[in-house]
């Protein structure tokens, strides 16, 4: 496989033609009454239980993908996301929240997926990992700070799922450069963007779930 030269900057092209597919997500019911502080706590509660099933299945896939010379470079030192889940998870729940946690339809839809292509494919596993981990850094930060303001929550109580060791400029950056420079042909390159698509598309069907759940008002 010949080497990509990091001019190229694949980070930028991957972000360019998934924009669609990410913006997917932003404009369900679900997540636009959670950004307008419209869900109650426990209703926020429910999108952290569907991604602990989630993150379940991809951190699996990382620690099977750890000896791999490509993949194995973007499990990041603190990018983990379960501990934290799980914290959030008993500070919503309680101590027995793993009794009362079930995935849906659209959870176990996703998380085949990630089983499908996450443990044998490299790159599948990066595209997976790139539309959880840099949204979650970039997103997700702005979803933490509304959070904290409308449920008054503090000391990271309820909202450590979107706490990371380190900044998150540095952190994104470090990340578009193992992108940039990571030695995948342009027939690889065009399977991990369209994997990427099927990773928003898989996100927005669980946060859409999430909304028929409630449901939200839309007009609310």
């Amino acid at each position: 496989m010949p080497e990509a030269h990091p001019s190229e900057q694949f980070s930028l092209r991957l972000r360019s033609a998934t924009r669609p597919d990410h913006d997917g997500s932003e404009h369900t019911s679900y997540m636009t009454a959670l950004l307008e502080g419209r869900l109650r706590r426990d209703e926020y509660a429910l999108l952290i239980e569907q991604l602990y099933f989630v993150y379940d299945v991809l951190e699996q896939a990382a620690d099977h993908m750890r000896g791999d010379a490509v993949a194995g470079a973007f499990d990041l030192t603190g990018f983990r996301r379960l501990p934290a889940l799980r914290a959030d998870l008993e500070f919503y729940y309680g101590p027995r929240w793993a009794e009362r946690v079930e995935p849906d339809e659209a959870t176990r839809l996703y998380c085949d997926r990630l089983r499908d292509v996450c443990f044998d494919w490299p790159g599948g596993f990066v595209a997976h990992h790139y539309t959880r981990y840099l949204g979650d850094l970039s997103g997700g930060q702005v979803i933490a700070k509304r959070l904290m303001g409308v449920y008054d929550l503090l000391g990271g109580d309820g909202v450590r799922f979107y706490h990371f060791e380190g900044r998150p400029k540095a952190l994104k950056d470090r990340y578009r450069t193992l992108l940039d420079t990571a030695p995948w042909d342009e027939a690889e390159r065009a399977r991990i963007v369209a994997e990427v698509k099927t990773a928003y598309h898989l996100n927005t069907q669980l946060i859409t779930a999430l909304g028929r759940r409630i449901p939200v008002d839309p007009a609310a």
